[in-house]
């Protein structure tokens, strides 16, 4: 894993990905649990999701960090 390149994925988008992947929640119940817009949530999830896919296929571990100071 040390010799790989990385996507850090932020705790938001981790989050965005685990409300609407793992807990099949609507985007509207997924917004509300994050306390923002659906139209915000609409883009951390995107976001959430460019990345994960470059991971995939570029062969990159996902590290997630935390953006909160």
């Amino acid at each position: 894993m040390k010799t790989l390149d990385e996507v850090c994925l932020e705790h938001d988008e981790f989050e965005a990905i685990r409300l609407k992947n793992s807990e099949g929640l609507s985007q509207i119940d997924c917004a509300e649990k994050m306390k923002v817009s659906q139209s915000t949530f609409q883009r951390i999830l995107t976001s959430a999701n460019q990345k994960i896919t470059e991971a995939l296929v570029m062969g990159k571990a996902i590290k997630i960090v935390n953006t909160a100071s």
